[in-house]
């Protein structure tokens, strides 16, 4: 490869920007690149008042940097090299780390190169309103540009070019007078950890230090230590002899190893998925086998954490097994681990032989379980990490009783609140003022001594099960974006705010340019209590054919949001908006959310219609799709519509179009259900916080239907009434979700026929057959049903034969087990995959999107842009042309619809335990010591416990037991002691038991946990 650099233009020809040329041979082998690239001297260096340079109006860096450093008394700036910024990136967005920064061109595009995720986090961290960084563009600045020599690697060429800004930026600094005369100038720091790169550079009198250095000579070291990576170890004192350390875990091979051995098929990649049952197992999905390839034993797991993309060797068919069948709690087998070593004194080799123990019992058990056996295999690489900072607490038990002083450096575990992860080894000076606290720690390495990975303390988040710190740290679990929208993002909104208004209809007027006026509709919207983001409305009316016209409305976010903006890149970014329990993280800023683009009643709104021509019998005569202007007359809550709905004396327009809708909407579901949709069902719980003051009867849960036992609960930190009750299913609910439906299929099919190569579409991939597997046989064995999963028709007829007359939830239940059984729907981009593939599974449709809530989905904003393409009123942005930005599109927001449900489920969790352990202690103080009892039905055996779950709560629990008990495997049962009855009950799948609730805090981790015990058919809470 060739580099060509051309020297300064005039400085109004100069163009920031590289050529590249191939050199091919016939056959398409590339031999040389050049790369043309033009220099200049008029890139600014971001100092305040830097008279050498031009205009800087935009300059973030203090003139004498800063003068609190130790070493460096008259000013300095610090310059990291990539890897700084690879492994410490908790270090630079801490809010103790304030010292100004100048970021590197050179730098920047290798974090960018070797990590997206901390490339984007780097982009962030420049833009922070609370931080001082300069991005130098070294690699066009005449004297600081660097051209690769020949034999020179790229990684020793970007480790020369970034000494040589920093050498610039010192030289820089000496010419600039001081502003006090006699003041040594400011310096500018190297930061590296290459113990190479700092030789190199104090040779050409660059200051240089390592991370570690620096942060030791700071005023206030202790906090900053704590957030150094675990990866940063040159210069870390040693905890114990650790070349003593036996080897506990396989090499992991190296990366070019393993994907030549995929390639090759000898080795299967795959997500490593933990056991929640038993941390001694875990699976891998790979193509290759119908079934997971099963992992037994923490040595075949080999360091894998839950997510991370791991290379697999299979073991030969005789070695194959089943999963095992006993509840294997991590917590209670490792809680006496020596957090130093894990591995060296006479304590750790009991448990170590326990665990050995309890493993070949697994195995054994296993080897003799009736389901069908399973791949086993073993991980022997890392293909692709999946770490990032988790929600932890202390583990109380690791600390150390002669030491109290927060200034002293302790090694301590840290237990995430995900039972899926390991726990996580830090050393901190602030251990004792940790415990009772959430905090937050990431792991960066993992050590083949070591039976836990090492990480570092990021920062506090609170006390233990305070409001805050739950939920602050729920939305860190979940990776859910929650920073405030900054001022570019604001500076986007339209200038008038609140006071916006659809303008007078001008036909000279851009907003009413190709956009029909339809105020004059019967429009209403139907939604949940309390909604404020409507971004839906339907109307339906008799035309004079007969036919019915039937109409949806969907907000015009698109018409606030542009493409190429920080808005649309936030937006982008947050992928959707996250419902939790007592609040809404939204993905757009409220002024467009909750206000501007909602559809309020008696508001002139823009939308984007849908609407249709429909017989009688629902079929679809024609379609259009159309900007316009609406104005819904009224913004109903489901049961305010089923009331008007169920009032036959109601003849008003609004009513009648209800009625219409309704009547449509059955016949459309129909439809669909003998095309062969699912009906399934999810566990699904409200939680109502209101004040105990409150009258109003939307929103005092003991007045609403299906509200359970713990109605009334109160929340004494917020004075408010914790309402815990089964969401009611109207018939309005599947009149508005037939509609969105049929929007969303109608949206599809015109998209993908424009833009055959990069429509934003949805799909349900089939379930394998296998997955049926195990609710198969336990249909079978226990309720003599057969499921028959040939195809999602059969399923569905078969589940609607599921039924036990003595127990109408049964259904339900087994609904709710078949969904796990399925894949989840994801969105892609449509020239991605083969077109046979578009099928949505779930609702029998041969395809689908997302386009009727742009207000909190960014796959809709996309669709938005697409149909109005089609409709030639607004020209695609050529984004949307390209299919690899589509599919990195699609990428993120399949993890963020995933992470999103996720955190609202554990949010509900979170009040679910609130209100048991407040009830409970309500029932302590009245006399009754028995806790909250409930029904459950039992959806697991296992040979020491229950898996049971309680429709009220829509909670999952397990029972376990302290004593044997005679497990059936193979007819899913369960026979225990009877000490009321002196004889013993079989407590069989399926079985509707009575269960005591209750919350217990563990001591060591200060996690409350939901713990339950067997009332009926016997007392389990003494085996």
């Amino acid at each position: 490869m060739a580099d060509i650099t051309i020297q300064k233009r005039p400085h109004n020809e100069a163009v920031v920007t590289h050529r590249k040329f191939f050199k091919k041979t016939a056959r398409g082998k590339v031999i040389k690149i050049i790369r043309e690239r033009y220099l200049r001297d008029d890139i600014y260096c971001g100092i305040v008042g830097c008279r050498l340079c031009a205009d800087g109006t935009t300059a973030v860096l203090p003139t004498s940097g800063d003068m609190t450093h130790r070493d460096f008394p008259y000013g300095h700036y610090i310059l990291p090299d990539t890897n700084i910024f690879l492994t410490q990136m908790d270090l630079f967005e801490s809010n103790e780390f304030m010292f100004p920064i100048i970021l590197l061109q050179t730098v920047m595009e290798e974090v960018r190169h070797r990590s997206l995720p901390l490339y984007n986090r780097l982009k962030a961290l420049v833009k922070s309103e609370d931080k001082q960084v300069w991005v130098f563009y070294n690699e066009f600045r005449r004297e600081t540009t660097v051209i690769r020599e020949e034999d020179e690697t790229p990684n020793d060429r970007n480790d020369r070019s970034i000494r040589e800004g920093a050498k610039w930026y010192n030289t820089h600094l000496h010419l600039v007078r001081s502003p006090i005369r006699g003041q040594k100038p400011p310096q500018v720091v190297l930061l590296t950890e290459d113990a190479g790169n700092r030789e190199k550079a104090l040779s050409a009198n660059i200051p240089c230090m390592s991370a570690r250095k620096y942060i030791e000579r700071t005023q206030k070291p202790a906090p900053l230590l704590d957030l150094l990576a675990a990866a940063v170890s040159e210069e870390i004192e040693p905890t114990k002899a650790t070349g003593a350390r036996a080897v506990l875990y396989a090499e992991h091979l190296p990366t070019t190893a393993l994907l030549a051995g995929v390639n090759a098929g000898q080795l299967h990649q795959g997500h490593f998925n933990a056991n929640s049952y038993n941390y001694l197992e875990g699976t891998v999905l790979v193509p290759t086998f119908t079934k997971p390839v099963l992992l037994v034993g923490r040595e075949n797991m080999n360091r894998a954490v839950h997510g991370d993309v791991v290379a697999v060797e299979v073991f030969p068919k005789s070695e194959w097994k089943s999963p095992g069948d006993e509840v294997v709690d991590a917590e209670s087998m490792l809680k006496n681990d020596d957090v130093e070593s894990g591995d060296e004194n006479d304590e750790n080799d009991t448990n170590d032989t326990l665990l050995q123990a309890r493993e070949s019992r697994a195995v054994r058990e296993s080897a003799q379980a009736p389901t069908e056996k399973q791949p086993t295999g073993r991980v022997v690489g890392i293909v692709k990490r999946n770490w990032r900072a988790y929600v932890c607490h202390i583990d109380a038990s690791s600390l150390t009783s002669t030491s109290t002083s927060s200034l002293s450096l302790q090694t301590i575990f840290a237990s995430p609140i995900s039972r899926l992860l390991p726990r996580i080894r830090i050393r901190t000076r602030q251990a004792p003022s940790l415990v009772g606290q959430k905090i937050l720690v990431t792991p960066d390495r993992w050590d083949r001594t070591s039976r836990y990975p090492d990480g570092h303390f990021v920062r506090a988040l609170g006390k233990v099960e305070s409001k805050e710190a739950e939920q602050e740290s729920l939305l860190l679990e979940f990776d859910v974006p929650y920073r405030p929208f900054g001022k570019a993002i604001l500076d986007c909104l339209p200038v008038e705010g609140d006071a916006w208004v659809v303008p007078p209809k001008n036909d000279g007027d851009p907003v009413w340019k190709d956009r029909e006026d339809l105020r004059d509709l019967v429009v209403c919207s139907i939604d949940p209590p309390g909604c404020q983001d409507i971004d839906d409305a339907l109307h339906a009316r008799r035309l004079q054919n007969g036919n019915i016209e039937a109409g949806v409305h969907i907000a015009d976010v698109s018409h606030f949001v542009y493409p190429d903006t920080p808005m649309d890149a936030e937006a982008a970014s947050r992928g959707t908006t996250v419902y939790l329990a007592d609040k809404r993280v939204d993905m757009l800023p409220s002024l467009l959310g909750t206000n501007l683009c909602s559809l309020r009643a008696g508001i002139e709104r823009l939308a984007f219609s849908v609407i249709w021509e429909l017989t009688e019998d629902a079929n679809i005569v024609n379609v259009r799709f159309t900007k316009s202007v609406i104005s819904s007359k009224a913004a109903f809550e489901y049961s305010e519509a089923q009331m008007r709905l169920d009032d036959s004396t109601l003849t008003d327009p609004l009513t009648v179009s209800i009625r219409l809708l309704n009547s449509l909407a059955k016949k459309l579901k129909a439809k669909r259900m003998a095309a062969g949709a699912l009906d399934l069902a999810s566990p699904e719980v409200r939680i109502n916080l209101a004040s105990p003051e409150s009258s109003d009867p939307l929103v005092a849960p003991s007045s609403l239907p299906g509200a359970s036992t713990l109605s009334g609960s109160k929340d004494e930190r917020k004075g408010e009434t914790i309402g815990v009750m089964q969401k009611a299913l109207l018939a309005t609910n599947s009149l508005v979700e037939e509609f969105m439906l049929l929007a969303n299929i109608s949206v599809a099919m015109r998209i993908n026929e424009t833009f055959p190569q990069t429509a934003v579409l949805r799909r349900h991939v089939a379930p394998p057959k296998t997955n049926f597997d195990n609710l198969q046989d336990m249909l079978m064995k226990r309720k003599g049903l057969t499921l028959d999963v040939s195809d999602s028709g059969a399923l569905a007829a078969s589940l609607d034969k599921c039924v036990d007359p003595q127990t109408p939830a049964f259904n339900t239940l087994v609904r709710i087990m078949a969904t796990r059984c399925m894949t989840s729907a994801e969105y892609f981009c449509a020239g991605s995959v083969s077109r046979d593939t578009f099928r949505h599974y779930g609702l029998a449709t041969p395809i689908y999107t997302h386009f009727t809530s742009p207000i909190r989905r960014y796959a809709d904003v996309l669709a938005h842009r697409q149909l109005a393409a089609t409709i030639a009123h607004t020209p695609l942005h050529p984004s949307l042309h390209s299919k690899a930005h589509v599919e990195r599109i699609m990428d993120v927001l399949n993890r963020r619809h995933r992470m999103a449900q996720m955190a609202g489920r554990a949010s509900v969790e979170f009040y679910v335990g609130l209100a048991l352990r407040e009830r409970g202690e309500g029932l302590a103080k009245a006399g009754n010591i028995g806790g909250v009892v409930e029904e459950a039905f039992v959806i697991r055996t296992f040979r020491n416990g229950l898996g049971v779950f309680v429709f009220e709560l829509g909670l999952e629990g397990l029972v376990m037991f302290k004593q044997d008990v005679q497990f059936d495997a193979e007819n899913y049962t369960v026979t225990l002691p009877s000490p009321t009855a002196g004889g013993e009950v079989t407590v069989a799948l399926f079985d509707k038991v009575k269960v005591r609730i209750g919350v217990e805090k563990d001591k060591n981790t200060q996690r409350g946990r939901v713990k339950m015990t067997l009332v009926s058919p016997v007392d389990s809470s003494g085996l």
